[in-house]
């Protein structure tokens, strides 16, 4: 491998080891300030990884965390903050349960109509914000947020009986859907059963690689969103493709829930998880944008999620796992930053070298030219 990738590999992974080292050693702070012991909540959370049935919440949590992630970070390519990925993911998961509970077809038919479902209704929510900005200039943050609450609002709406609405006990849902659209999942005995839909997950985790890195769309997404000039100079429309990045960013935001409805869940209602596009914001700066990055990333989330309620039976709070979460988005920003300042002082110094010894040999030619000149 030449030196230039090694540097590139090492800034790469310096970013998150580095996030990470730091959040560990906050969190064993604030676990000392309140009296306790600092490796063993660690300690324990890194036993339950090793029981099967936990491993399998893992990985199915993870792969709702995954494709959200995947959303923001398009949005990231294009530097767009698309921050309403959880009100697109709950709005396409409830459309998808509602169309479920209501179409009967034959499930090759059935289960393409609903991730169809999905993909539309986060993409239009998303597509929202990017009309806004393309033809008003409205920051996709603001619009994003806004977007957020009116989504919590629509399914509340939608929710009532006589819309969309059935009441079972004091739980809100939208009916159970019809068997056609239920993803079989790999049976792990007593471990339990993975979502069918993980291999979705990581299906559009390899698209979003070749996309972007082996497809002129892919590099014109990446250019306008490293220079928008530069790329208007060589041809791309950068409102096209700020319009466009929303738009795929919320077709995936709207896949995230199928994953547990499809597998598991069967029906959106109150228990459905929350806050699922917001913690994707975090695995995707973890996971520096890459596919296989957030899918650590996921996997890390899903494993603090999981593990951390085992704390409850130890005198522990497993709200240190939530800590542990926004320390680490907080060290991602530093860490990113400083390994960032650092690779730019490591160019400078070996651009300087290397014209200095262009320099050097210049002169020694020059000396060589005129010694034979006499």
């Amino acid at each position: 491998m030449k030196k230039f990738d090694k540097e590139r590999v090492l800034l790469a992974v310096a970013g998150p080891v580095i996030a990470l080292a730091v959040a560990f050693v906050l969190s064993a702070i604030v676990l000392i300030a309140s009296g306790k012991n600092p490796v063993e909540p660690f300690a324990l959370m890194i036993e339950q990884a090793g029981f099967s049935d936990i491993q399998v919440l893992i990985v199915n949590q993870a792969s709702l965390y995954y494709i959200a992630a995947l959303a923001v970070a398009i949005g990231f390519r294009m530097n767009l903050f698309n921050i309403g990925v959880d009100g697109q993911y709950q709005l396409g998961a409830f459309m998808a349960a509602v169309v479920g509970a209501h179409a009967n077809l034959p499930a090759f038919l059935q289960v393409p109509l609903l991730l169809l479902t999905a993909v539309l209704t986060g993409a239009f929510w998303s597509g929202i914000a990017g009309v806004l900005k393309v033809t008003r200039g409205v920051s996709e943050v603001v619009a994003t947020i806004m977007l957020n609450a009116i989504a919590t609002s629509l399914i509340v709406y939608m929710w009532k009986p006589d819309v969309f609405g059935v009441k079972v006990g004091n739980n809100s849902t939208t009916g159970e859907m019809h068997e056609s659209g239920w993803i079989p999942g790999f049976d792990m005995g007593a471990a339990g059963e993975i979502y069918g839909l993980v291999v979705l997950a990581a299906l559009l985790g390899i698209g979003y690689w070749i996309v972007l890195n082996r497809t002129r769309f892919g590099f014109d997404l990446r250019a306008s969103g490293a220079s928008e000039s530069a790329a208007a100079a060589s041809g791309v429309d950068p409102k096209r493709m700020v319009l466009t990045a929303m738009l795929i960013s919320g077709a995936l935001a709207g896949l995230a829930g199928l994953p547990i409805l499809m597998g598991d869940a069967h029906t959106y209602n109150l228990n459905f998880p929350t806050g699922v596009g917001f913690l994707g914001i975090g695995i995707a700066l973890l996971g520096r944008n890459s596919p296989v990055g957030i899918a650590f990333a996921a996997l890390l989330w899903a494993w603090l999620d999981k593990a951390s309620p085992e704390l409850d039976y130890h005198g522990f709070d497993k709200e240190i796992a939530v800590i542990m979460q926004g320390l680490i988005v907080l060290s991602v920003v530093v860490s990113y930053e400083a390994v960032r300042e650092w690779g730019l002082r490591r160019q400078q110094r070996r651009v300087g070298a290397e014209l200095a010894a262009g320099h050097v040999l210049g002169a020694t030619d020059n000396s060589k030219k005129e010694v034979a000149g006499r």
